[in-house]
C-alpha cells in the first residue's frame, strides 16, 4: 500500500506536475521496444529448449503436447491437446494485444495519417505478396499447396530484437518503420487466417459470437468500466468463435480493436480535484484518528480512481498484458511448437521437399524484395517518404530482419497442415530461413551503420 501511496502522491503534490506527469504514466515507445527485445531472447531461448527436448530419447516432448483435456458443458464439447490449448487458448491473449497495438498504432501512431502509414503499409503488403508467391512457385498443385500464407509473417520480438543488439546506432525511426510494418504484416495475417485458414462454418454459432462482441458496445454506451464483464463476454466469444469454424483467436483480436482508446477522466478532470483530494488526505492524516484513518484510505482510493480513469483501457491493458504475452505466452508457444524430432530421414525429406523451400526461399527472398520494392514504389509515386534519418541501405537492413518470421509463421503452418511430415517441413523452413536472415540482417545492417558513423565522423 505504502508504494502506491507515493506513486500517486507524489505526483499530485500539485495538480500542473500532476498533469506533467501524464504522459509518462502512458506506455511509451522505448518500453514497447525494450519489451519485445528482452521477449525476443526468451523466444529463442524457449525455441532452443523446444529443440533438444524433441530430440531426447524418452519421447516426453511429445507426450506431453499431446496429452487431451477437454470441456463439457453439456451442449457445448470441446477436447483438446494441450498444444491445441496453447495455440487456440493462450495465444488469443496474444492475438489480444496485436489488436491492441493496431488500434493505438491506427489512431495515434505510425498508422494515424495516410502518408505516414503510406510507407510502412506499402512495405508490409510487398512482405506480404512476393513471398506468397515464390511459395505457391514451387508449391501451387502439390501436396503442400495450402501453406502460402506461412512465408508472409514477420516475427515482432525476434525482429526487434536483433535491432536492439545493435544498440542505439540504430535510428529510433527505423526502428518505429519496422515496429509499423510488422503491426500490418500481422493485420494482414489475422485477415490471412480468418479468410483462408478456417473450417466449415456453423452460420449460427458466427452470429453468437458477433453478437457477444457487439454486447461490449452496449455495455461501453451504458457506461460500465470494470473488467469483469468484459472479461465474461471475452470468454463466451472465444467458444462461440471456436465452435463456428473460424479460428478462436479471432475472438482475441476483435475485443482489442473493441476496447476503448479514450480515457474516462481527462487532465482538466484530475487538475480540478487533485488539489482538494490531497488536502483531504493530508487532513484526515492530521487527526492521526481512526476515522481520519479511514477518511484518508478513502482519499487515496479517489485519488488512485482519478489517476486510473485518465489513461484509457486500451493503454492500460497494453501496458499490463504486453509483457505477459511477450515474456510467458509466446515463448510457451515457441515450446510447445518448435520442437522437430531431427533425424536423418527428416533432413533428407526436407532438403528434398518444396515446402521447406518455398517457406524459406519466401523468408529469405521474398520478404526482402518485396518489402524493398514497394517501398521504392510508393516513394517513387511521392506518395510515401523515408523516414526522418533513414536512408535506402538501412531500410535494405531492416527489411533483411524482416524475414525473421516465427511465431505467427508458426501458427499458420499449424493451421495450413494436417499431415505432420508436410507441418515439420514447414517447420523447419521457418527455422532455417529465420536463422538466416537474423544473421544477414545484423551483419548488414551493422556494415551500413558503421559506413554511416564513418561518412559522419
Amino acid at each position: 500500500m505504502a508504494r502506491s501511496t507515493r506513486s500517486i502522491i507524489t505526483p499530485l503534490n500539485g495538480p500542473r506536475a500532476a498533469l506533467a506527469a501524464l504522459p509518462r504514466l502512458a506506455q511509451p515507445l522505448q518500453e514497447f521496444l525494450s519489451t519485445e527485445a528482452a521477449g525476443g531472447l526468451l523466444l529463442l531461448a524457449a525455441t532452443a529448449g523446444a529443440l533438444v527436448w524433441a530430440n531426447l530419447p524418452s519421447h516426453s516432448y511429445g507426450d506431453l503436447w499431446g496429452a487431451h483435456a477437454g470441456i463439457d458443458l453439456n451442449r457445448l464439447q470441446i477436447d483438446e491437446s494441450l498444444r491445441a490449448w496453447v495455440n487456440d487458448g493462450l495465444m488469443t491473449v496474444f492475438f489480444f494485444v496485436v489488436g491492441l497495438e493496431i488500434k493505438r498504432e491506427l489512431l495515434r501512431g505510425e498508422l494515424a495519417g495516410r502518408r505516414r502509414a503510406a510507407l510502412p503499409v506499402a512495405a508490409a503488403l510487398g512482405g506480404m505478396v512476393v513471398p506468397a508467391m515464390i511459395y505457391l512457385a514451387l508449391n501451387a498443385g502439390r501436396a503442400g499447396e495450402h501453406g502460402w500464407g506461412i512465408p508472409m509473417a514477420t516475427d515482432i520480438a525476434f525482429a526487434v530484437g536483433a535491432l536492439a543488439l545493435l544498440g542505439r546506432r540504430v535510428p529510433l525511426s527505423l526502428k518505429v518503420f519496422l515496429l509499423a510494418l510488422a503491426i500490418v504484416d500481422d493485420l494482414g495475417a489475422i485477415a490471412v487466417i480468418a479468410l483462408f485458414y478456417t473450417g466449415d462454418i456453423s452460420a449460427g454459432w458466427l452470429l453468437t459470437a458477433v453478437a457477444l462482441l457487439a454486447g461490449t458496445l452496449v455495455l461501453q454506451r451504458a457506461g460500465v468500466r470494470h473488467l469483469l464483464p468484459y472479461a465474461a463476454i471475452g470468454v463466451a466469444a472465444w467458444l462461440a468463435m471456436h465452435q463456428s469454424g473460424v479460428h478462436a483467436t479471432i475472438a482475441g483480436v476483435a475485443m482489442g480493436l473493441l476496447t476503448p482508446s479514450r480515457p474516462y477522466a481527462d487532465g482538466a478532470a484530475l487538475e480540478g480535484s487533485a488539489g482538494s483530494l490531497v488536502g483531504e488526505y493530508q487532513a484526515a492524516r492530521a487527526r492521526g484518528t481512526r476515522a481520519g484513518d479511514d477518511e484518508s484510505r478513502a482519499a487515496l482510493r479517489a485519488l488512485e480512481n482519478l489517476s486510473r480513469d485518465t489513461r484509457s483501457p486500451l493503454d492500460r491493458l497494453e501496458h499490463t498484458l504486453h509483457p505477459w504475452s511477450s515474456y510467458l505466452i509466446v515463448p510457451l508457444f515457441a515450446l510447445a511448437n518448435a520442437g522437430i524430432s531431427i533425424d536423418g530421414a527428416v533432413v533428407h525429406d526436407a532438403v528434398r521437399s518444396p515446402v521447406t523451400a518455398g517457406v524459406a526461399l519466401g523468408l529469405v527472398a521474398g520478404k526482402p524484395l518485396g518489402i524493398v520494392l514497394f517501398s521504392w514504389l510508393a516513394v517513387r509515386a511521392g506518395v510515401a517518404a523515408l523516414p526522418d534519418g533513414v536512408r535506402w541501405p538501412q531500410l535494405v537492413g531492416a527489411a533483411i530482419v524482416a524475414g525473421i518470421g516465427f511465431t505467427v509463421s508458426l501458427f499458420i503452418s499449424g493451421l495450413a497442415f494436417s499431415d505432420p511430415a508436410l507441418a515439420d517441413e514447414a517447420r523447419i523452413g521457418i527455422l532455417a530461413g529465420s536463422a538466416l536472415m537474423a544473421v544477414a540482417g545484423l551483419a548488414f545492417l551493422r556494415s551500413v551503420l558503421r559506413d554511416r558513423e564513418g561518412e559522419q565522423g
